[in-house]
């Protein structure tokens, strides 16, 4: 029986060296796995980065490249997180053309429905901005669509581990050893 794949979060702990980066997406290069998101900021530990990377295959693939990737020079440690251990969110900009909101159409209702913003207003357009999962900022594209919209951009995930953070356990564990 092949065995199913789903989405998985993977946070991955590093210090802030050149190329790190460009190391860890070469794992994922080189076993044909494509990143859904890639966001890199830094972490809750002083001089810590973390990498969070979205990637959708088997549990044993996952397994395996955060095993791959632990065995980087720079990784402190890399874990990996189904759906249900996650806290999420991404963040998604719309520009809209102003005269949207003159043409009749009840833009402003839209977006109070979405409960998305106005961040800003110019003459020839409005950025907007919405919070959510990948699904909400979609629902809201869709809809701005039919109004006509000049760009979008989505951020990729950020996400925060319904449990404690394993790395403080980890790093603890290391010093005690």
């Amino acid at each position: 029986m092949k065995e199913k794949e789903e989405e998985f979060t993977i946070a991955i702990y590093s210090e802030n060296v050149t190329g790190i980066l460009s190391r860890i997406v070469g794992i994922f290069t080189r076993r044909h796995i494509s990143i859904v998101t890639l966001t890199v900021s830094e972490s809750s530990i002083k001089g810590i980065h973390r990498m969070t990377v979205v990637i959708k295959v088997t549990e044993d693939q996952v397994q395996k490249v955060v095993a791959q990737c632990d065995k980087q020079v720079d990784v402190l440690k890399a874990f990996y997180y189904h759906a249900h251990e996650i806290v999420h969110q991404e963040i998604a900009l719309y520009k809209v053309p102003t005269s949207a909101f003159t043409a009749g159409n009840s833009l402003e209702q839209l977006i109070r429905s979405h409960n998305a913003r106005i961040l800003e207003i110019e003459k020839e357009f409005v950025v907007i901005e919405k919070t959510g999962h990948e699904f909400e900022t979609q629902a809201l594209l869709r809809d701005l669509e039919e109004i006509g919209i000049y760009e979008f951009v989505r951020s990729g995930r950020i996400a925060i581990v319904r449990q404690m953070e394993m790395l403080n356990t980890y790093l603890k564990s290391l010093e005690t050893s």
